[in-house]
């Protein structure tokens, strides 16, 4: 996991290039998700439903199996996808609140509300914010704190997005199916506390690997300081607009 580690007299690493990853398991995983999938599509508590809390991820899907020749991810990333993805179509199948487990710890710790669905957005964050952080790395050559930092900013922004998309599809579909969909159990404040728990689920994920990388990194610190050190010391703004037009006027 330690994706920045290495010795200080190698050249530094591409990202954009990195070594081909076996092309086997990432098919492994899809295989089992697929029958995951299948199963969880047998006789569901809404079968509406269930369509509805699985169209984002065949969209998902999708996008992993067009960008895998191109960005094929590290089995790493692949692993923490389909964990959380199989906890997600567990709940498609029965109905987020309906969850037999969630059901069962509800009725022994004398709950309200059945939580595993604020499970899963913990899951969300905790489990997806390193295959962020994997791109951010090898796509946008971040480095250093915002190595960190910007892989709980999109999770953040992703978990306040699919809030989003629930409040919409709840609003458009109405009834049974739309509060299913929505989840709020009856309370208010049932969206901050999702965004809370997927942005606490990838805080702890980015303080592990930061902990690992500056446990075997020697660079670590070089990186971090390097990373927020100004980089450009002219403004933008007007004065970038300025240049622009007079390089164009000449």
């Amino acid at each position: 996991m330690n994706d920045e580690s290495r010795d200080a007299t190698l050249p530094p690493l591409d990202y954009a290039t990195p070594a081909p990853a076996p092309r086997r398991y990432p098919y492994v995983l899809l295989a089992l998700f697929a029958v995951a999938l299948g199963f969880s599509a047998i006789k569901p508590w809404d079968f509406k439903n269930w369509l509805m809390e699985n169209t984002l991820t065949a969209v998902f899907l999708l996008i992993l199996l067009l960008t895998r020749k191109r960005l094929p991810l590290s089995n790493v990333s692949y692993t923490l996808i389909f964990v959380y993805l199989c906890f997600h179509v567990l709940g498609s199948h029965y109905s987020y609140s309906r969850v037999p487990i969630g059901v069962k710890i509800t009725e022994l710790m004398g709950w309200q509300r059945n939580h595993y669905d604020r499970f899963v957005h913990f899951l969300f964050g905790l489990l997806l914010a390193y295959p962020i952080r994997e791109l951010f790395l090898r796509v946008a050559g971040v480095r250093g704190f915002w190595g960190y930092y910007l892989p709980l900013d999109v999770t953040m922004s992703f978990s306040m997005l699919y809030e989003l998309v629930e409040w919409g599809a709840a609003e458009a579909f109405g009834g049974e199916l739309g509060a299913a969909y929505l989840g709020t159990q009856g309370d208010e404040w049932d969206a901050h506390k999702d965004m809370a728990l997927a942005t606490a689920g990838a805080v702890i994920s980015m303080l592990v690997v930061a902990l690992i990388n500056w446990k075997f990194d020697r660079r670590f610190g070089e990186e971090m300081r390097d990373s927020i050190r100004v980089k450009g010391t002219a403004p933008l703004g007007e004065v970038r607009l300025r240049e622009l037009t007079q390089d164009r006027a000449n």
